[in-house]
C-alpha cells in the first residue's frame, strides 16, 4: 500500500533513517512544498484580477461569479442561498436546468476539505461548460432538458479562505471549540449517519479528522443536510468531488457490507471510469470505499445521503496525481494540470 506524507526539514534526515532502518522503500516526490506553494500563488497575482477557469479563484472571486454566471444564463442557472457558514459567509448554491416541473435532480458539491482547491475549480467549469454548450452539444441539452443539478461550488468556504490567506494545508472548517483553542472540524465527518462511531475519525478537536461535538453541529453541515432533506423528493443522485487520488468510491466507508443497491452502483461507476478513459486515458480505480480504500471511513456525506434514500451515490476523489506526475504536491495541482 502506497502511503504518501511531507515531514519538516528538520525531521527529513531522521524519518530517512527510520525508514531505511525497517527496509522500507521510499520514494522523495518533492523536496519543497514551500516552494511549491509560493509558485501555485505566483506572487500573489492570484488575487487580483477578473474569475478565470483556468486558474484558481479566491472566495471573493467565485461569490461574485455566482452572481454574474446566474445573469448570463437566467434561463438556466439560478442562485440560491441555503444558508450561512460559521464566520457568516453566505452558502450558495446554483441550480442548473431548464426551467421545468417535477424534475428529477442531481446535487454535486466541491470543497468539503479546504486545501482541495481542485475540487471548487471542477464545480466552476462543470457549470460554465453545461450553460454554454446548451442548445449546442445534444447531450448537455437532453441533460439539462430533463435534470436539475444543483451544485455547491465550496462547501467550506471559511477553510478556504483560510488555506488562500493563512495556511495553504487548512482542511477543516473555522469553527471554535469550547474545550481548547484547537479550531475547525472536518465537515466531512459531521454528519448525521453512524456520527463518531467507526472509522477514520478522531474525538480530539486538534487533530484533522474530528468530527465535531455533535451530528450536525456546524452550520455549513446543517444548511446541506437540511436541503438535502427537504428535496428528497427530487434528488436521485449525490455527488461530491475530492481531490487527491484517482477513485471513484460509492457507499459503504463505514462497514465492509454492500449496500443494497451494490449491483447498480458498480454499473454506473464502472461506466463512469470507462467514459473517463476513453476521452482521456485516465484510470480510475473504482468501488465501496471500505474496500477500495483498504479502512473505515465513516460517515461521510455520501453516507449520510445514501442513508436518508438517495439511489446513486458516487464519490469521485481528482484526481491522484503520483500516479503520473511524480514532482508535484497534489494539493497544488498546477493550473496547466487542470
Amino acid at each position: 500500500m502506497q502511503v504518501d506524507f511531507h515531514v519538516g526539514a528538520h525531521q527529513s534526515r531522521s524519518v530517512q533513517t527510520l525508514m531505511e532502518k525497517n527496509e522500507i522503500q521510499y520514494e522523495i516526490l518533492l523536496h519543497n512544498l514551500q516552494e511549491e506553494i509560493e509558485k501555485q500563488f505566483d506572487g500573489k497575482r492570484n488575487f487580483t484580477g477578473r474569475h478565470s477557469y483556468t486558474k484558481y479563484n479566491d472566495w471573493d472571486k467565485i461569490a461574485a461569479w455566482t452572481a454574474r454566471i446566474a445573469k448570463i444564463y437566467p434561463k438556466l442557472v439560478s442562485r440560491i442561498q441555503i444558508g450561512n457558514t460559521f464566520e457568516k459567509q453566505p452558502m450558495y448554491l446554483l441550480k442548473v436546468g431548464k426551467e421545468s416541473v417535477r424534475k428529477k435532480a442531481i446535487f454535486m458539491d466541491c470543497g468539503i476539505h479546504a486545501r482541495e482547491w481542485i475540487s471548487p475549480a471542477f464545480c466552476q467549469w462543470f457549470v460554465k461548460q453545461a450553460a454554454s454548450t446548451y442548445g449546442k452539444d445534444k447531450i448537455m441539452t437532453h441533460l439539462l432538458d430533463s435534470l436539475n443539478f444543483y451544485v455547491l461550488p465550496v462547501f467550506n468556504i471559511d477553510g478556504y479562505v483560510w488555506s488562500w490567506t493563512q495556511d495553504r494545508m487548512w482542511r477543516k472548517n473555522r469553527s471554535k471549540n469550547s474545550t481548547t483553542n484547537c479550531i475547525g472540524i472536518d465537515l466531512n465527518r459531521n454528519f448525521a449517519a453512524a456520527w463518531g462511531t467507526t472509522g477514520f475519525i478522531s474525538d480530539d478537536p486538534c487533530d484533522e479528522t474530528y468530527y465535531g461535538p455533535a451530528p450536525e453541529s456546524e452550520d455549513e453541515t446543517k444548511a446541506v443536510a437540511t436541503f438535502i432533506r427537504n428535496h428528497l423528493s427530487s434528488i436521485k443522485a449525490y455527488l461530491t468531488f475530492h481531490a487527491y487520488s484517482q477513485m471513484l468510491l460509492f457507499p459503504y466507508g463505514y462497514t465492509f457490507h454492500k449496500a443494497p443497491n451494490h449491483n447498480e452502483l458498480t454499473e454506473v461507476a464502472k461506466a463512469a471510469v470507462e467514459a473517463l478513459s476513453s476521452l482521456y486515458g485516465t484510470k480510475y480505480e473504482y468501488g465501496p470505499s471500505a474496500t477500495l480504500i483498504c479502512r473505515y471511513l465513516n460517515p461521510f456525506s455520501f453516507r449520510y445521503i445514501h442513508s436518508v434514500a438517495s439511489r446513486y451515490k458516487h464519490k469521485p476523489l481528482i484526481p491522484k496525481l503520483f500516479s503520473n506526475i511524480r514532482t508535484h504536491c497534489p494539493f497544488h495541482l498546477q493550473r496547466e494540470r487542470k
